[in-house]
């Protein structure tokens, strides 16, 4: 079985971004604000959108269930204030419930947090038990960042996140730590923004106690890591530098990659560095990155193909592509067994 940990709703219905646009716009002119019951999508305009974007290029690349989340750059927690993210994430989280009802076989979902910038981190509680409970979602994305590229938000390891992470082990879930669009326009949102947040992710946990104060947490860093697998010797010098332990004993305990990295090296590397136990397989289809490699006649997300051509055993695709996902989201584990597999 070959599930993809890293899947967002990039093709959900215009009427979707619509609605956002009028709910923005009403920050300014309240007169302007929509009713989430004028948010009307059925669902046929979704099994279209899935159909013929997800589902179509899953079934040519041969996977066979995506952990579904909403759209990660649409996320945009800093726009205004937890009443909006609430509204918003709620909304975002009922559709990709839709979608796992509606393809029940193909999608499973994670939830979107209704997180603003200064904002207690214990305002997130009740939507992430309801997309876990009675949404049946079997993990969570985390954005580091929800000023939007300002970090101004505490790092991962300050107490102002503890609530989260206590609701997480009880909950027994993981979370993609991944952030959302960028509005500095020093850091382009894909390009850059993501993957130094990845790194940041990795490095604020490397300096700190964290995983020893929860032992039970368990985090995805996505797009490879970021810089974390290229750089690997500095952080084991850094690492040594504190007087700690080789980081594959500690915080790799805690923290695993996905494949979300877009050329055959790339992922030699990372499949080489890091520990095989560590690395889940992920595409990020439909994604930032959607077009075919000149160099290959290929599309650049479809990691499977690189996965398929590194020098791993049967055994450790087998880790990368199933073993590990059902190792770190228990839920979806259960979930699997519920039904036979």
């Amino acid at each position: 079985m070959i599930i993809d940990c890293h899947g967002h709703y990039t093709t959900a219905p215009a009427q979707l971004e619509s609605w956002r646009n009028k709910q923005i716009a009403g920050l300014k002119d309240p007169s302007q604000s929509p009713k989430v019951s004028e948010l009307i999508i059925s669902d046929d305009d979704i099994r279209e959108s899935i159909e013929t974007n997800q589902l179509r290029q899953m079934l040519e690349r041969g996977s066979d269930l995506t952990i579904f989340s909403p759209r990660a750059s649409y996320m945009a927690h800093h726009i205004g204030d937890f009443n909006t993210s609430s509204t918003w994430a709620s909304v975002c989280n009922e559709l990709c419930y839709r979608v796992s009802q509606l393809f029940p076989q193909y999608f499973v979902g994670a939830a979107m947090l209704p997180q603003s910038p200064g904002v207690a981190i214990e305002t997130c509680l009740p939507e992430l038990e309801r997309c876990v409970k009675e949404y049946g979602f079997v993990g969570v994305n985390v954005n580091p960042d929800p000023s939007g590229g300002h970090w101004t938000s505490p790092p991962l390891s300050d107490p102002y996140w503890f609530p989260l992470w206590e609701k997480m082990v009880e909950l027994d879930i993981p979370a993609m730590v991944h952030v959302s669009t960028s509005c500095n326009a020093c850091f382009h949102t894909t390009g850059a923004h993501y993957l130094n947040a990845d790194t940041t992710a990795f490095m604020q946990c490397l300096t700190s106690d964290l995983f020893e104060r929860f032992p039970g947490l368990r985090f995805v860093i996505p797009h490879g890591g970021g810089a974390v697998p290229y750089h690997w010797g500095r952080f084991r010098g850094l690492a040594q530098a504190m007087g700690q332990d080789e980081p594959k004993n500690t915080v790799l305990n805690n923290i695993f990659f996905d494949t979300c990295v877009y050329h055959q090296p790339g992922i030699d590397l990372l499949t080489d560095v890091i520990p095989v136990k560590n690395v889940l397989f992920a595409s990020e289809m439909i994604g930032a990155v959607r077009g075919i490699d000149p160099d290959t006649g290929f599309h650049f997300d479809d990691t499977r193909r690189y996965i398929d051509n590194a020098a791993l055993s049967d055994a450790e695709r087998k880790m990368i592509y199933e073993g590990n996902a059902r190792r770190v989201y228990p839920r979806l584990d259960a979930l699997l067994k519920q039904r036979g597999l």
